[in-house]
């Protein structure tokens, strides 16, 4: 079983800050490099099988994430490995394709786990689904933003095999 998840900070947290900088510009003209590095700081909880493949105790920005993931998943569609990183981190998550299974591994830790190809992508669609949904609530603004637009509801429909 797959569990993807993120949490927007609180008020009052200085992570909220990410957020509530948003409303100070114009969202919908953010820039990419911005919206990967200065905006939108989550905690994320990926699992497989009750293993961590990213703890909710790590911090990331939820737009950088998201590219990240549209491009893993792009490249497991076609039948390719993927992988995902961290700008903050050196940790390098790997994803092989091997038939009909991806198997997960960490450039920082031991384990190995093996999933349904179409059981993460799935995973990975339903994630793409709910930042976008949350960011376009959040911000309203964001939905013109052409960065945020690369994994919208629109954009997933049109991947192949979804």
């Amino acid at each position: 079983m797959i569990h993807f998840s993120f949490e927007v900070p609180n008020v009052g947290s200085p992570w909220r800050d990410t957020w509530d900088r948003a409303f100070q510009v114009n969202p919908a003209t953010i820039s990419e490099m911005d919206l990967c590095y200065k905006y939108f700081a989550v905690t994320v909880n990926i699992a497989v099988d009750e293993v961590d493949i990213i703890s909710s105790e790590r911090h990331a920005t939820l737009v950088d994430l998201a590219l990240s993931l549209c491009h893993a998943l792009g490249r497991i569609l076609a039948g390719e490995d993927a992988e995902i990183g961290f700008t903050e981190d050196d940790e390098i998550i790997r994803f092989r394709v091997e038939a009909a299974l991806v198997a997960i591994t960490s450039s920082k830790h031991q384990w190995r786990l093996s999933v349904e190809q179409e059981e993460l992508v799935g995973a990975f669609a339903g994630f793409l689904r709910e930042v976008h949904s949350r960011l376009t609530e959040n911000v309203p603004g964001l939905a013109g933003n052409p960065v945020v637009q690369r994994f919208s509801p629109e954009w997933l429909d049109s991947m192949p095999d979804r």
